[in-house]
């Protein structure tokens, strides 16, 4: 059966290594957000780093899910002291799951808080894909796939909540999200 990949990206307003207040409630809230997320049903597992240094993205060991990418529009550092990013590539059985994980609970009141912490863009800052089951998604399919969603608009090979695709490419739509279906089709 196949899987559901996400990757998110945003750009931090200041970098990883900064002693600020408001860093350091990003990475507080960021993890117990991540303890949570990863007790969530239909949650299969996120890409984590050997040795999970703060800040150490580019050069750490990501095991089978590649070498560490971001999008052509990161502009800001690449060092432990530099970095301004925080991103997630994760898997998930389904979109209903993954779409209660992330709108629901601490994820939810941290994403109330984003603009805190992150600048705004016109970039989309998350993209799905579905994988067949043994494959684990790449940084760098994250990558192109959110790269495309940007230039392309959501489509079966990179969507988003509210314009979403089943495993064999036909539209969908979760109940309370997303376009309403044309009349006829509800």
């Amino acid at each position: 059966m196949p899987h559901l990949a996400l990757y998110t990206f945003g750009t931090l307003k200041s970098p990883l290594a900064d002693p600020a207040p408001l860093t350091r409630e990003f990475y507080d809230i960021g993890e117990a957000v991540y303890r949570k997320i990863s007790q969530h049903p239909g949650y299969i597992g996120r890409a984590e780093a050997a040795g999970g240094d703060r800040g150490v993205l580019f050069e750490a060991d990501w095991g089978a899910w590649g070498e560490f990418a971001v999008p052509t529009w990161y502009d800001k550092g690449h060092t432990a002291a530099t970095t301004a990013l925080a991103t997630t590539l994760s898997l998930w059985t389904d979109l209903r799951p993954a779409f209660d994980a992330i709108y629901t609970g601490l994820h939810r009141e941290a994403l109330n808080r984003r603009y805190d912490w992150f600048e705004r863009t016109e970039h989309p800052n998350y993209v799905f894909w579905w994988v067949s089951d043994g494959v684990i998604p790449t940084w760098q399919d994250g990558v192109s796939r959110l790269e495309h969603l940007h230039d392309h608009g959501s489509a079966a090979h990179a969507f988003t909540f509210h314009r979403s695709f089943s495993p064999d490419g036909t539209p969908t739509r979760l109940k309370g999200i997303g376009p309403m279906a044309p009349p006829g089709l509800r």
